[in-house]
């Protein structure tokens, strides 16, 4: 009986630390690396994918997100969504479909002042030819997957 009642206290535990997740983020298994620890902010203020850093690294939504200079990560820090990719770090063509995909980082677009990311350079091709369309599939999907 006992077992049973801490199994139960170990499952309910785990739900609830599921549940207070806010969003998932494409993040490696070992290290929990967000976006594969790339600087997000660097796509934005350089223009590139850049590598992170360790020593300027942030935890935000279960993931470590890495960034390559002090200033990036206090810009990410005072506005983490305004430089997060959209749908968690996840292929966007992939999401447009119904589905999460994996990423490259130098497979990206800043689109509307937002980041999105994809599974290889001709994926992105595929999603760039109609991305109003898609980003509108991938908004509307993203509720379902993101849970």
């Amino acid at each position: 009986m006992r077992k049973i009642f801490l199994g139960s206290i170990t499952f309910a535990i785990v739900l609830f630390a599921f549940a207070i997740e806010a969003k998932p983020v494409n993040s490696s298994f070992l290290g929990k690396r967000a976006i594969h620890g790339y600087d997000t902010v660097a796509y934005f203020k350089q223009g590139k994918p850049v590598k992170g850093k360790k020593e300027f690294a942030h935890r935000w939504r279960g993931a470590n997100w890495y960034f390559s200079s002090k200033a990036h990560l206090s810009l990410f820090r005072s506005n983490p969504t305004r430089y997060a990719p959209q749908y968690g770090g996840f292929c966007a063509y992939a999401v447009s479909k119904g589905y999460t995909a994996d990423i490259d980082p130098v497979a990206w677009n800043i689109h509307q002042g937002k980041l999105y990311l994809n599974y290889d350079r001709s994926v992105q091709s595929k999603w760039a030819r109609n991305k109003a369309a898609n980003i509108k599939k991938a908004s509307g999907n993203w509720p379902r997957l993101k849970k």
